[in-house]
This record gives structure tokens, sequence and C-alpha cells, in this order.
């Protein structure tokens, strides 16, 4: 436990912790209540009934706001290894930390829209977070690799690249198959027309979802290398 007050590492410790409580939480209280499958349901699925749905709002607010905070540190990691090497665009660097940001706003809306109240929003906002949130993750992995020797091994490198290939490798089917699912509901029973579509595009989504979590744990040796200072000035009053 100690290891992670080193540096800036409890930011992403704190995100994994939230992120897979996010999923594991309320998923055990949706099948434990019955709300849900026992297999694959959607994620959101799993917060869209009372009392779980107000942990699962609760949770998914709490991984935005510690994604944001991972999300920024990061970027101020990279943007001093660039100052010193040179060994990339700092627009890099800012293109993938807006995506990043991007991301935690549709996370916002997916905990503050649930599936059951207003659909399309929910929707939209689940897209945003799982879309914005690969493209984040892929251009991170192409940063690891540009600005090594720093911050991580290249193996590490090398682990942060096939994290985001499979996240980008499942986030097409979890879409595709959702477009083919002509019903919204919580309960199915296995020999329903669209019930194959909705298994699959699900259990991208847990994929996809998990790909986040693991990319993010792969921050935590690298985040005690570094350290964040914040400098209050007082403005001159006349």
């Amino acid at each position: 436990m100690a290891a992670c007050m080193e540096g800036t590492c409890l930011l992403p410790f704190l995100l994994v912790i939230s992120s897979c409580s996010v999923c594991i939480v309320s998923y055990i209280i949706a099948v434990l209540r019955g709300d849900v499958m026992v297999v694959w349901p959607y994620i959101s699925d799993t917060g869209a009934e009372p009392p779980e749905s107000c942990i699962f709002g609760l949770l998914t607010s709490v991984t935005a706001m510690a994604s944001v905070a991972t999300m920024y540190a990061r970027y101020k990691f990279i943007e001093r290894v660039i100052e010193r090497t040179g060994g990339m665009r700092p627009a890099v660097n800012k293109v993938a930390l807006g995506f990043g940001l991007i991301s935690c706003f549709g996370m916002c809306v997916v905990a503050t829209f649930q599936m059951t109240v207003l659909v399309v929003v929910h929707d939209l906002g689940a897209l945003l977070f799982f879309v914005t949130g690969v493209v984040y993750i892929c251009i991170q992995a192409y940063i690891s690799h540009k600005a090594y020797p720093y911050g991580c091994s290249k193996a590490m490198c090398w682990i942060r690249t096939i994290i985001s290939l499979i996240a980008f490798l499942a986030i097409i089917p979890t879409i595709v198959c959702a477009l083919l699912v002509k019903h919204t509901k919580l309960h199915w029973d296995g020999d329903e027309k669209d019930y194959g579509f909705r298994l699959a595009s699900a259990a991208c989504e847990w994929t996809v979802a998990f790909s986040f979590v693991f990319f993010f744990f792969t921050y935590i040796r690298e985040f005690q290398l570094f350290t964040l200072t914040v400098r209050a000035e007082l403005m001159e009053q006349n």
C-alpha cells in the first residue's frame, strides 16, 4: 500500500479500483435481486434499477473524476518528456487529452441518464464514452512508444499496444451488434430472435471496459516516477 503513495500513482490506483467497482458491485447487486441476466448483461443494465442504479451513478461519477485527474497527470508528464526529448509533437499529447476528456463527459452522461429513463441520451453517452475512450488509449499506446525510455519499459509499451488493439477490435462488434438489436429490455430468453446479437454486443462491451481498466493499471508504476504541484499566486490589488 505504501508503494501507492509514491509520486502520483495514487491517481491510477484509485481509478482502477473505482472502475472495477462500477462494473462488479452493481452487477452483483443486480444479479442477486434478479434485475438482470447472470450471463453477459450490458454494463448499463446492471445500473438500470434502484438501488443499484444509485450505486452505479455514484461510482461512475467518481470514476469520471478520477479519470480526468489521471489523464491530466499523464498529459503533464508527457509534456515534460517532450520538453526534454522533443520525441513527438506536443499536439499529439493535447489531442489525446482532448479525447480523454470527451470520454469522461460521456461517462458522466451515462451516470446521469439511466437507460430505463432516457434511452437515446444514455446510448449516445455510452457511444461517446467507449469510442473516444478507445481512441484515447490507442493514442497513449503510440505516445508510450515515442516517449520510451521515459516512463515505462519497451515490454510495457507493447502491452499497452496489445490492450488498445483488443479494445479497438472489440468496440466494432459492440456497436454493430447493438444496432442489430431491435428491443431494449433487461431480461431475454435464449431463443429470442436478437438474443445472439445482444449477447455478442454485451460481451464485447465488457471486453472494452476491462481493456480500459487494464490499460490504466499499467500507469501505476509509471506514475511513481513524477509528482504534480499546485501553485497559488495572489493577484495584485489596486
